[in-house]
């Protein structure tokens, strides 16, 4: 009687189909740095291609709405303010009721949520609706930035291109990294703080393995943007650095006072969210948008990214009167707008209020300092990523950020103090946590909660199969189970049809047939499970099913299922605990 093991038929299996799953095994145990940084510059081609089309369209409305080209809201006539970011508004909100009422949640919270408890599966759908309705909300004047939509687009992309082909989960992860830090590349001209935000804010670790794939995605789609775009720095001013240690004791409270203002953004955002929770989204949006329209009556410089009120906050073009305005009305009209459901980014409006607020403070302070002081483009500098660090708890990414975008390096130690002090500001004097894991909690949610299984979420189920595995014949008489046993696999299954559903050590088998008893009494259950699953998913499926072994499957190029092998929860311990 011949025993039907898991390798029957490799020798008829095409060359190209052993190499792909040989590669998938490495991909598994995270040992594939040659493919996946082949995968890391396909999903920086990727995400670089969508960001820059992102940015064409909403450029190319505001070029067609805006008399004085990009960023001129305030060249519009008070009520023209007013009605372009009510209808934006209402056109956001029919869109999302009628075209996303399945599933509406976009934004970088919405890729951490997915990447930490969905094993990094982003939908396509939601990608769309972001990058329409992101689109509409920028060209329309809303108090968002671009970097929300561009990350969720970006790593949607790294996602989609992993489960095309099919890949090991925990590979998805590192291509949701790359998609993220190759959207912040493309968006700001920043690869090094887009490889920081990936790793600080979405993945939540640091890896060499993982680090190298999205490097090489953040420099391809930055070089992109560079083509398109040019490479011209986002925000080009002098040198600035401190002009002593006694500026230290300012830089400090600066970065407590942004904590501060951090704190009261977050929670302003959160206060906002619970707002209008029963009303329609066409209404909920619409009242967001009255509200910026309403608030840039006054202060027009809160429209749109913005990037434009911070190159002159830089340049000491503003007043510290205005500069206290911009900010108050920045920090309600954000929380407003994205609280009551318009799709949009807010690490830009961080930066906005970080300038603007530290611009505000340097010219304070050079009022009553001597003549030996930074200035209050400095302070400005580092307002922006004190303000950044704490409303993201992303210090590393707010630092690279302050360096890429200015081209400043005389910036890193004052402003590696000012984010220090504004994020433990925010955290320990205020209470708040991150922006985005402060809106996880509410529902229960923290990826962080859990450090050892977010360590599973890293490796693949396919490194602990056992493919020492061979089928009960289908009759048990005693020639068949002498044959069987005669070199006995580890593992014997049965059940019926083609997908085996117990299983039991050979030598059990052994004990029962000299017994006398039924040769699979004693047998555990076995639960199927996808070979491209994590460890992580592995782990939570034992649990949720009470079953000691998983039965491995395998999709064939065919379509058909095909048992792989046998993962028992001793190996899974071992793996998870060594």
């Amino acid at each position: 009687m011949s025993r039907q093991r898991v390798t029957d038929g490799e020798r008829g299996t095409p060359r190209w189909r052993r190499l792909i799953e040989t590669e998938k095994l490495r991909l598994s145990t995270g040992r594939a740095p040659v493919v996946m940084a082949v995968l890391g510059m396909l999903t920086g081609l990727m995400a670089g291609a969508v960001v820059i089309a992102f940015r064409m369209l909403y450029e190319s409305g505001q070029l067609a709405l805006l008399p004085g080209g990009l960023e001129d809201f305030e060249g519009l006539p008070g009520w023209q303010r007013v009605v372009l970011a009510v209808a934006g508004a209402g056109i956001i909100g029919l869109y999302m009721q009628h075209f996303a009422r399945r599933d509406p949640r976009t934004g970088i919270a919405f890729v951490i949520e997915r990447t930490a408890y969905h094993e990094a599966m982003l939908p396509l759908r939601n990608a769309i609706h972001q990058f329409i309705t992101g689109s509409l909300a920028i060209a329309s004047g809303h108090s968002v930035g671009r970097e929300g939509p561009s990350v969720h687009m970006g790593a949607t992309a790294g996602s989609q291109l992993g489960q095309w082909l099919g890949l090991p989960h925990n590979s998805l992860r590192t291509l949701v990294a790359c998609g993220t830090a190759a959207a912040i590349g493309a968006s700001f001209k920043t690869p090094l703080a887009g490889v920081a935000f990936a790793m600080e804010v979405v993945v939540m670790e640091y890896t060499i393995a993982g680090f190298l794939p999205v490097m090489i995605a953040a420099v391809t789609a930055t070089a992109m943007a560079h083509l398109v775009f040019g490479s011209d720095i986002a925000f080009s001013i002098p040198a600035l650095t401190i002009q002593g240690i006694h500026e230290l004791p300012l830089v400090i409270l600066l970065g407590l006072l942004l904590g501060g203002l951090a704190a009261a953004f977050i929670r302003s955002l959160r206060y906002a969210s619970g707002l209008l929770s029963d009303w329609p989204p066409v209404l909920r949006t619409m009242v967001g948008g009255l509200v910026v329209g309403v608030l840039a009556l006054f202060v027009p410089q809160i429209m749109g990214i913005g990037y434009d009120t911070v190159a002159a906050a830089l340049a000491g073009e503003i007043g510290a009167g205005l500069l206290l305005a911009i900010v108050a009305a920045k920090l309600i009209a954000t929380a407003a707008v994205l609280g009551l459901g318009v799709p949009g980014g807010l690490v830009g409006p961080t930066l906005i209020m970080g300038a603007t607020a530290g611009g505000a403070v340097g010219m304070l302070a050079e009022q009553m300092l001597s003549p030996a002081f930074g200035g209050p483009a400095l302070y400005a500098l580092l307002g922006m990523g004190a303000m950044m660090g704490a409303t993201l708890r992303a210090p590393l990414a707010a630092l690279t950020a302050m360096l890429e975008l200015t081209g400043n390096p005389g910036i890193i130690m004052p402003g590696m103090l000012a984010i220090a002090a504004g994020t433990l500001s925010a955290r320990e004097l205020f209470r708040t946590d991150s922006v985005y894991h402060l809106a996880m909690g509410e529902r229960g949610l923290d990826p962080r909660r859990n450090p050892m299984l977010q360590a599973a979420s890293r490796l693949g189920i396919l490194q602990l199969v056992d493919e020492d595995c061979a089928r009960l014949p289908a009759s048990t008489d005693a020639a068949g189970l002498d044959a069987l046993l005669a070199e006995p696999p580890r593992w014997i299954l049965d059940g019926d049809g083609d997908i085996p559903t117990r299983v039991c050590d050979a030598e059990t088998v052994a004990a029962n047939r000299a017994a006398g008893r039924p040769v699979l009494a004693g047998a555990a259950r076995l639960t199927p499970i996808d070979e491209r699953v994590s460890l992580r998913e592995a782990i939570e499926r034992l649990r949720g099913e009470h079953g000691d072994a998983l039965l491995v499957v395998r999709n064939d190029a065919d379509g058909a299922d095909r048992w792989a092998g046998v993962v028992t929860r001793e190996a899974i311990q071992s793996a998870y605990l060594d």
